[in-house]
């Protein structure tokens, strides 16, 4: 694996969990989710009129895809609620290579390796021991982590199959973005009426910007991908668990217990196992 793809892969995890922990200090965390996503409709527009229109076979993926991310901000949302970033972020993140490859076992038959299987069993620990305790989450929470992993898992598998439908990969991926960004403002205007953006107001800067890290994240994995395996690349982006819990603990005053930091390294490896 080259020091590229390491590099990209390590700079892509601190990103991912940044914009996190600016959603998890939100005042209003619906607000801040929106804002993030509707800034990366119009980072994503320009580029929609250079790339290649997606051809008829891709847009129900694009669709499918782009209402999955709007369920998974909504309850990312509610499980930041009652949980700490230390504790959501490492069961969201673990549940996705968990349920996937506990899916391909039980539905398609997938033979399970022993990188695979002693993967299952470090993510389901280290979920357990997160979820047990005096400093766990409260239930709700926990439970809406689980449910934003299983729709991490079904619209990571949705865009696996469409992004074969098109010649540009990278049209797919704009294309959804773009689409997610006016889905969840429109869900928003919906659920309270109206949308208040004041261009003026520092937090509505600070929520462009998260914005602009998340798409920046999801862009330095892309380009990873062409100078390293999938499976090795998605191992290193893993660490965004252990970096979760240190900028929860250095930024914002979370307890960084060694029950904490032991549970969410035996998430990582488990995750670090599957993908290898």
């Amino acid at each position: 694996m080259s020091v590229v793809a390491v590099g990209l892969a390590l700079i892509a995890a601190i990103l991912h969990a940044s914009w996190n922990a600016f959603l998890r200090t939100g005042a209003d965390r619906l607000w801040s989710i929106t804002v993030m996503s509707l800034a990366g409709s119009v980072i994503c527009l320009p580029f929609l009129f250079v790339l290649p229109l997606p051809g008829d076979a891709a847009w129900p993926y694009i669709l499918l895809s782009s209402c999955l991310q709007v369920g998974y901000s909504l309850f990312l949302v509610a499980a930041y609620r009652h949980g700490e970033l230390g504790q959501v972020y490492p069961i969201v993140r673990g549940t996705v290579p968990l349920l996937v490859t506990l899916g391909g076992f039980l539905f398609f038959g997938e033979v399970l390796g022993p990188w695979q299987t002693l993967g299952v069993v470090l993510i389901a620990s280290g979920i357990m021991s997160l979820s047990l305790g005096k400093t766990r989450a409260a239930t709700s929470s926990i439970l809406f982590a689980l449910t934003t992993g299983l729709i991490i898992a079904c619209y990571s598998t949705v865009d696996s199959r469409g992004v074969k439908m098109v010649e540009q990969p990278a049209a797919y991926a704009l294309w959804v973005l773009f689409l997610f960004g006016l889905m969840i403002t429109l869900a928003f205007i919906v659920t309270r009426r109206r949308l208040q953006i004041d261009l003026r107001s520092p937090v509505t800067w600070k929520a462009v910007g998260g914005g602009a890290l998340a798409m920046l994240a999801y862009g330095l994995v892309v380009v990873a991908y062409a100078y390293a395996p999938a499976g090795l690349v998605t191992a290193v982006r893993e660490t965004s668990v252990v970096f979760a819990v240190l900028i929860g603990a250095l930024l914002l005053g979370e307890r960084l217990t060694w029950q904490r930091v032991l549970a969410c390294l035996v998430v990582a490896g488990g995750a670090i196992a599957i993908s290898l």
